[in-house]
């Protein structure tokens, strides 16, 4: 038997960085990855913001920049240029192995090819009190005063205590990582309407002039499709803007699942934390979470491991609660209310739908999908933009 102040559970870039915040602030961590290799299986497009990436200090090496957003449907094609790089192409791999070098260097242990299968709790409150983990050692027991559940999608320590149930909405994502002849490196595009995906978009995201990401997300239970049947089909027939590209030869396959509900209703309890996919803190527009997952992940360290002369009482915990729903909630939920919008559009509606785009500048676009949805930007979106449609999302968004 093992004891630890922390133990953290999931070595995606919420359960890292939280490991790195609450071992800088002297809490004896453990973090356990399932996988093999911490960023073994990438699960995610990641695509990102540059001043995002800044603000939370991750090296410009560790991805592509982007400056032009090409939107394409069925019968309608827009270009948004820029002339500064402010959206990104994240290498994930290297970031989540850069995330897990901070960690180690700041003392917390890393366990890998360690799967968590039970929560150790008080029978009197049920409050938790350890895991049990099959670790590279054999099966180990491991007795801490928090439990940080990184675990992503599954929530697996909030599911087994009773906490959170499953979620019942949520994306369904397969891309392929390929070679090309020839690929735009300062443009990444999505693509909208049925060719693309029944309930989603797809899209092309450049690491480099001979490197992208093709991928197809479908939300669920809106469709049954399987996105790696539909990304085939887009593949084999190079619809556009794939012809494009010349050769597309496929070299790594990536498959993951993103909630798409909002946020749960609380991510704390009595000696547990919430983050990243497992609270719910992805952006639902266009189900983007790395940069959340990162900064709310810190977070977590820092009131995790400032609350241990607290006994991690709920109560010691609200402040990290308080502090990323007071940041994130109103955007994710401005966001599924335009979401809901985009599920039911027909081809015909997609096409005319991203004409709004076209006449937005940078800023907007940018301020609009990565859902920054502040009052101030929405009406004066609106009072430059009076268009019908460009109304009816304005009403969606402020919409209270």
């Amino acid at each position: 038997m093992y004891n630890y102040d922390i133990a953290i559970v999931g070595g995606g870039p919420a359960g890292l960085s939280a490991a790195y915040t609450a071992a800088k602030a002297g809490a004896k961590v453990i973090l356990f990855e399932r996988d093999k290799s911490v960023g073994q299986f990438v699960r995610t497009s990641g695509v990102s913001w540059i001043c995002e990436m800044k603000k939370l200090e991750i090296p410009e090496k560790l991805y592509n920049p982007i400056k032009n957003y090409r939107f394409v449907s069925h019968k309608n094609e827009i270009t948004i240029k820029g002339s500064e790089y402010r959206s990104c192409v994240l290498d994930v791999r290297s970031l989540y192995q850069y995330l897990s070098f901070l960690a180690a260097k700041a003392g917390a242990d890393i366990s890998i090819n360690s799967n968590v299968v039970d929560v150790l709790s008080s029978k009197n409150n049920n409050r938790i009190s350890g895991l049990i983990v099959n670790t590279p050692k054999g099966k180990t027991e491991v007795r801490t005063r928090l439990v940080i559940d990184a675990s992503g999608f599954n929530s697996f320590v909030g599911r087994k205590l009773g906490y959170v149930s499953t979620w019942k909405r949520y994306g369904v994502g397969a891309e392929f990582e390929c070679y090309c002849d020839q690929a735009d490196p300062e443009t990444w595009t999505l693509m909208v309407g049925s060719n693309y995906s029944p309930a989603g978009y797809a899209w092309l995201f450049p690491l480099s002039s001979n490197r992208v990401r093709i991928g197809v997300g479908i939300g669920k239970p809106e469709s049954l499709i399987d996105p790696l049947k539909v990304l085939n089909n887009i593949i084999e027939n190079k619809f556009k803007p794939l012809a494009e590209l010349g050769i597309i030869q496929p070299i790594e396959y990536h498959y993951g699942y993103i909630p798409n509900q909002g946020a749960r209703n609380c991510s704390v309890f009595e000696g547990l934390i919430l983050v990243g996919d497992s609270a719910g803190q992805s952006n639902p527009l266009v189900l983007e979470g790395i940069r959340h997952a990162i900064e709310f992940g810190r977070l977590a360290g820092q009131i995790g491991s400032a609350s241990l002369s607290s006994y991690c009482s709920k109560n010691s915990l609200m402040d990290y609660e308080h502090e990323w729903k007071k940041q994130l909630s109103s955007r994710i939920e401005s966001a599924l209310r335009v979401q809901s919008r985009w599920i039911g559009l027909t081809d015909d509606e997609w096409d005319r739908e991203i004409s709004i785009l076209r006449d937005m500048s940078v800023d907007e676009f940018i301020d609009f999908i990565s859902s920054e949805f502040s009052p101030r930007k929405m009406i004066k979106l609106a009072l430059n933009h009076p268009k019908l449609v460009a109304r009816q999302l304005f009403n969606l968004i402020i919409k209270k």
